[in-house]
């Protein structure tokens, strides 16, 4: 069957942005992708979809608008305090067991599951003998998860969320409030380092032995997840665990025999 003018549309952008600015998203799940181009349209006063890809490869600075819209961040602290709970009782005692530790979050976003897992792992006694990889592919949203500053709007959320994942301090120790905002004990990300990473295209990292990858490749097809569950398998260490968002799986896909579950509704697994 012949493709529609927007599907068209929408795979020459895609291989517009991958052959002049490296960033693939030709494998990104295609309603989504839609969905955010349309938008993008709308806020980038394009009419059509080549207008707007016109646009992107003459003007960086509008490719830099786009990002925004293809990779809208929809995320917050202690997301899902389930997840954080079993993180605690079920991976943080092997944690333990190690001299030194590293640890990658793929797909940080504006870095408040960072900071979440750096709580984590200040309050287990592991924060310091950690190396945490924190990496997106947005540097915008990089620069905004380096500062640690998040809107005060938003920290009663991220109290009741970090009460209810089982935090032992009172989570006002851990920022300042100033204005309308609040800063982030700069402690926290000491170990941490921000990093551009594509999941569509890069290799892995040194060996790790806790991946955080979550509410991210909802957003790929099949191809796509393949690769990225992928290159977890091959940048954990033996044993080592890897966390998906709440409405990811690895049963169907090419990788569902490398790992075993841990705590399934949490969507916690373990290298086989």
């Amino acid at each position: 069957m012949a493709q529609g003018v927007t599907e068209i549309e929408l795979r020459l952008l895609m291989d517009a942005l991958y052959s002049r600015y490296g960033y693939d998203f030709r494998n990104y799940a295609g309603a989504s992708q839609r969905r955010r181009v349309l938008h993008a349209m709308q806020q980038l006063g394009c009419p059509t979809i080549s207008m707007l890809q016109s646009r992107v490869l003459r003007e960086p600075e509008v490719f830099m608008d786009l990002l925004q819209y293809l990779t809208i961040p929809v995320t917050e602290m202690f997301r899902d305090p389930g997840f954080f709970l079993a993180l605690r009782a079920q991976v943080v005692p092997f944690l333990e067991t190690y001299p030194s530790l590293k640890v990658w979050v793929a797909g940080c976003s504006t870095g408040e599951e960072v900071y979440s897992l750096a709580i984590v792992l200040r309050e287990a006694g592991l924060l310091e003998r950690s190396i945490v990889y924190a990496t997106d592919i947005n540097e915008r949203s990089l620069e905004r998860a380096r500062q640690g500053i998040f809107p005060a709007t938003s920290v009663r959320r991220y109290t009741e969320n970090y009460q209810k994942s089982g935090g032992k301090a009172a989570f006002s120790s851990y920022y300042t409030a100033a204005y309308d905002s609040a800063l982030f004990d700069p402690a926290l990300r000491r170990n941490v380092t921000f990093a551009d990473h594509s999941l569509a295209t890069d290799s892995v990292f040194s060996e790790m032995h806790l991946i955080l990858c979550r509410n991210v490749i909802i957003y790929f097809d099949k191809k796509l997840q393949d690769r990225a569950l992928g290159l977890f398998h091959e940048s954990l260490c033996h044993r080592g665990f890897l966390a998906l968002g709440s409405k990811e799986s690895i049963d169907f896909s090419a990788h569902a025999a490398s790992f075993e579950a841990l705590d399934k509704p949490q969507r916690l697994f373990r290298k086989v």
